[in-house]
C-alpha cells in the first residue's frame, strides 16, 4: 500500500451546506456532528456564506466537519496514516486525530477559545491578501510596502502563493504596487477575512491563549504530524519546547497563531518521508491544489461529500 497522509481544511475553506452528505451517508461522521451538538450542525449545513465568515462560528463549524470528514474516511481504511498535518485551524484536527489532544469534545472547546481570542485581536484594523507569483517577487513587495505599519508574509502556500498580512493600508500600498509592476509578475487578491491572521498583529491573541491553554493537558501524538510553524515533524520542533509533552505542544499552539504557515515546506517534508498519496479531508480543495503545485508526482485527493469519500477510500485502498 502507498504510504499516505491527512491534511485537514482550514478556515477559509467553509462554505454553505459543508459535511451535509457525510452526515447523511457516513454513521461514523454523523456520530461527530452530533457530539458537536445543533447549533454546530445548523452552522454546517443550513448558515448563509455571511454567517460562516464569522470567525467564531467558521473555526468550529470547520474543525467539527474535518474530524467528520476523517471519522467517515477511516471508517473504510484500515491503514493508518503515515503522516498528519493541518492548515492553521486544521492543526487542531491533526492532533486531535494523533490523540494529542484528548477528545474530539476538548479540541471543539480548545477551538472555540482559539475563535474568540482571534475575534478579539482581529478587531484591529487588519487585513490579508494572497501574492500569486514568484516567492521572491512577493517577498520584495512587502519589502517596499511596509512602511511604518506592520506587514509579513504569514502562508507559505505553494511556490507560486504567498499569503501576506498586516495593517490595513500597508496590504493596500501591497496590492496597489503589485498592480502599478507588472513587470513583478506578482498579482495581489484581497482575502475576505476579519484579522491579519499569522502575523504579529496576532500576539495579544496568542497571550490570552496562553492563559487559556492552562485549564488543558496534552500527550504525546500517537501519528507523525507535520507543524504549521517549522513545515517540519513534531519531533524536530525544539523552539522554547523544553520540559514536558503538555509544555511543548502549547508551546507549538501559541506559536502558531501569530507565526506563519509554512505549508508548501509540509508538503515538501512529506514527499521526502515518501508519502505518496496526500488525502484532504474537511470542506472544499484548497488544499489538494496545493499539492498538486507544490509536488505534482504525488496523487491528491479529497473528502467532503460521499462521491469523494469512496473515491479516496478505493485509492488509498488500491481498488
Amino acid at each position: 500500500m502507498t504510504r499516505y497522509a491527512v491534511v485537514f481544511a482550514g478556515q477559509g475553506a467553509q462554505k454553505p451546506g459543508m459535511g451535509k452528505s457525510l452526515y447523511e451517508t457516513s454513521p461514523a461522521a454523523r456520530e461527530i456532528f452530533e457530539r458537536a451538538g445543533e447549533a454546530i450542525m445548523y452552522d454546517c449545513f443550513q448558515a448563509d456564506a455571511e454567517r460562516l465568515a464569522l470567525t467564531e462560528v467558521t473555526q468550529p463549524a470547520v474543525y467539527t466537519v474535518d474530524m467528520a470528514a476523517y471519522a467517515a474516511f477511516r471508517e473504510g481504511v484500515a491503514e493508518e496514516p503515515s503522516g498528519l498535518a493541518g492548515f492553521s485551524l486544521g492543526e487542531y484536527a491533526a492532533f486531535t486525530a494523533a490523540g494529542a489532544i484528548d477528545s474530539f469534545e476538548e479540541g471543539l472547546a480548545l477551538v472555540k477559545a482559539r475563535a474568540f481570542v482571534m475575534k478579539e485581536a482581529g478587531e484591529r484594523n487588519g487585513a490579508m491578501a494572497a501574492g500569486m507569483g514568484e516567492r521572491d517577487a512577493v517577498l520584495s513587495l512587502v519589502g517596499k510596502a511596509r512602511g511604518d505599519d506592520v506587514l509579513e508574509a504569514v502562508n507559505y502556500n505553494s511556490p507560486l502563493q504567498t499569503v501576506v498580512a498586516g495593517d490595513a493600508h500597508a496590504v493596500e500600498r501591497f496590492a496597489s504596487l503589485a498592480s502599478a509592476d507588472r513587470g513583478l509578475g506578482v498579482k495581489a487578491i484581497p482575502l475576505p477575512v476579519s484579522g491579519a491572521f499569522h502575523s504579529p498583529l496576532m500576539k495579544p491573541a496568542a497571550d490570552a491563549f496562553t492563559e487559556e491553554l492552562k485549564k488543558y493537558s496534552f500527550a504525546e501524538p500517537s501519528l507523525p504530524v507535520y507543524l504549521n510553524v517549522t513545515g517540519g515533524s513534531y519531533e524536530e520542533y525544539s523552539i522554547a519546547a523544553v520540559g514536558t509533552t503538555n509544555a511543548k505542544i502549547k508551546a507549538i499552539m501559541v506559536c502558531q497563531i501569530h507565526n506563519p504557515v509554512f505549508w508548501q515546506q509540509t508538503i515538501e517534508a512529506m514527499k521526502a518521508d515518501g508519502i505518496g498519496t496526500v488525502i484532504e479531508v474537511g470542506p472544499g480543495k484548497v488544499l489538494t491544489g496545493l499539492v498538486k503545485k507544490t509536488a505534482p508526482e504525488t496523487a491528491a485527493l479529497h473528502v467532503e461529500d460521499a462521491e469523494s469519500l469512496s473515491e479516496a477510500i478505493k485509492s488509498v485502498n488500491g481498488e
